[in-house]
C-alpha cells in the first residue's frame, strides 16, 4: 500500500463520542469530577488501581490533581464514560501516544466503575473509540498495553480485538517494581472485521430478555 499521499491525522478525543447506551465526553473537571471520583476513586476502588503508575485515591481533590498532572505531563486526551438516559458518570479512558504524524494512537488507563465493568455499555465504550480513529479520523494503528501480569487487561485487549504483538522486559519502573509490558494493537486492515464484529454483538437482537449474549464478539469476528 503506498502512502505517497499520507497526511497526518486529526487529533482524537476532540468532541463527544454517541452511541445508542453511552455517550463519551472530553474531560471537563468542571462538569465530572465529582462523579468521575464516586464510579473510580475512593475505599471501595482500590483494586482498579493496582496496575496504574498512580492512585488509588481516597480524596476528590488528590485524585484531580494528580490525575490531571500526569495527563497534562503525557499529553493524553481523556473521555467520561456517561450513560445516556440518566447521564451518569461511570467510568473514563484516554487516548495515550498519540503520534498523529503517523496515524497511531493508543488507549489506556482505562477506569470502569462496578456499574460499568463486564456491560454491554462498557464494550460499546470502546467500540465508539475504536471507530473514532479508524472511521472518523484515518488512523492506522490502535494499540493497547498493560502490565503482563495484569491477566483480566490481556483478556480485554484480545476480546476487543487487538493482536498480541509481544512483551517489552523490564521495560518501566512503577511504583518501584519492574514492569514487563505487553503489547497489542489492531490496524486499519483489521478494522472492518473488529468493527462489523463489534456492530453485531451491540445489536439488541444479540441479547436475550435478561440481557446476556447470544453470540460471543470473538464467534461473530470469526
Amino acid at each position: 500500500m503506498s502512502l505517497s499521499d499520507w497526511t497526518p491525522c486529526e487529533r482524537p478525543g476532540q468532541w463527544p463520542l454517541q452511541g445508542p447506551r453511552i455517550v463519551l465526553e472530553p474531560l471537563d473537571w468542571a462538569r465530572h469530577a465529582g462523579g468521575l471520583f464516586r464510579a473510580i476513586a475512593g475505599p471501595e476502588n482500590i483494586t482498579l488501581w493496582e496496575y496504574m503508575p498512580i492512585g488509588p485515591f481516597d480524596r476528590e481533590e488528590d485524585f484531580c490533581r494528580t490525575f490531571e498532572a500526569v495527563r497534562a505531563n503525557l499529553n493524553w486526551e481523556t473521555l467520561v464514560i456517561k450513560r445516556l438516559h440518566d447521564r451518569r458518570v461511570l467510568g473514563m479512558a484516554s487516548y495515550m501516544r498519540i503520534r498523529e504524524i503517523h496515524g497511531s494512537v493508543e488507549v489506556g488507563c482505562v477506569a470502569f466503575g462496578d456499574e460499568l465493568k463486564r456491560s454491554i455499555e462498557a464494550t460499546e465504550a470502546m467500540s465508539l473509540m475504536a471507530h473514532h480513529v479508524f472511521v472518523e479520523l484515518g488512523y492506522r494503528r490502535y494499540e493497547w498495553k498493560c502490565h503482563n501480569g495484569n491477566a483480566a487487561s490481556k483478556r480485554a485487549a484480545e476480546r476487543l480485538g487487538f493482536a498480541f504483538e509481544g512483551v517489552f522486559r523490564n521495560d518501566m519502573v512503577v511504583n518501584g517494581k519492574n514492569r514487563d509490558t505487553a503489547w497489542f494493537a489492531m490496524t486499519d486492515d483489521d478494522w472492518p472485521n473488529i468493527g462489523a464484529g463489534f456492530e453485531d454483538w451491540l445489536d439488541a437482537g444479540n441479547f436475550d430478555t435478561d440481557g446476556q449474549q447470544k453470540q460471543s464478539l470473538k464467534a461473530l469476528r470469526a
